[in-house]
């Protein structure tokens, strides 16, 4: 269905908890049972699908993000980072108990583990916000399946938003039909190589692309130090790592990327030139703790006009335009 753009109160809508991320980050070797590492720095830093709506903010995209904060105060903590950010608290649900999300991560240089902890919260049903806000882009932070879900996604379908979900490292396989369902619902799917792998069962990443490729319009497949692949503007294109100085946390990493690949999508751009942004926006998060060092639309045109050897001039299309 065709959408008038000027009725369009955002360009990308948000949908995901936060997590308060305690990051560890500088750990000369792994943490094992029994045994005690000294990090090199600490950071109580906002994550989750905070980063996703604050990497796009800080590109100068309109944003709201759906959440739900409580009492707690890892709530407080991420609220207040996000209005020092400058985020729309539009979509924002506030309950008067606690709504505590975190994660403690222990990163080194290119790896990291994580344990999280979540209150459960009764999900924000998307599909009335979608119809009041009407936004270009939705973006989903985590591959999810459920009935309430999959309208939501009907309905997105319905008013021509471009829907844009990552995998996070859900246990779900192909062999359910409900996710295959949902992702027949999804415009660009964003899993890393491990997820792809274990979602279809393939013997090898080109198995698994090929498979996942035949279910969604645009595949997108983060390789972490091995850069990423992504197939669909009529071919396969890959794009190779990208170091821009040391790295300290690749927490936000893949949170980054996908910011940096929906910029790029919402400017225009062909696919390679939106796998190209969103390789730097991953590589530049690697160099801070969590999501502090994610890029401004200044700095990533800078990195930009030093990979690009061609002109940001030809449309991504998909089934669903990016309007």
């Amino acid at each position: 269905m065709e959408t008038n753009p000027a009725v369009r109160s955002c360009e990308v809508l948000v949908s995901g908890a936060y997590f308060a991320d305690l990051v560890f980050h500088g750990l000369a070797r792994p943490v094992r049972p029994g045994r005690e590492v000294f990090a090199d720095g600490f950071g109580l830093v906002p994550g989750g699908a905070y980063t996703l709506a604050m990497a796009l903010h800080r590109l100068g995209r309109l944003v709201l993000w759906s959440a739900d904060f409580g009492t707690d105060l890892f709530s407080a903590h991420v609220l207040a980072c996000a209005r020092q950010e400058g985020l729309a608290e539009t979509a924002f649900r506030h309950h008067p108990f606690p709504v505590r999300s975190l994660t403690v991560a222990l990163a080194s240089a290119d790896d990291r583990a994580m344990v999280s902890f979540q209150d459960p919260v009764d999900a924000q049903p998307l599909a009335p916000l979608l119809g009041r806000l009407r936004p270009r882009v939705l973006m989903l932070p985590q591959l999810r399946w459920d009935d309430v879900t999959t309208a939501d996604l009907r309905a997105a379908r319905q008013l021509g938003t471009l829907v844009v979900m990552d995998c996070h490292d859900t246990r779900a396989t192909l062999d359910e039909p409900a996710v295959r369902e949902a992702l027949a619902l999804v415009d660009v799917f964003t899993p890393n190589d491990a997820e792809a792998l274990r979602l279809t069962g393939a013997r090898d990443l080109d198995g698994a692309i090929a498979v996942l490729a035949g279910l969604v319009p645009t595949l997108v497949v983060t390789r972490g130090a091995r850069g990423a692949v992504a197939v669909g503007d009529g071919g396969r294109y890959e794009a190779a790592p990208v170091s821009l100085a040391a790295g300290i946390d690749p927490t936000a990493a893949g949170d980054c990327f996908n910011a940096g690949l929906v910029h790029g999508l919402l400017n225009g751009w062909r696919l390679p030139q939106c796998l190209a942004a969103a390789t730097i926006c991953g590589a530049a998060a690697t160099t801070g703790p969590g999501s502090s060092a994610a890029l401004t639309a200044a700095d990533l045109a800078g990195h930009l006009a030093h990979a690009l050897n061609q002109p940001l001039d030809r449309p991504y299309r998909s089934t669903t335009s990016v309007r």
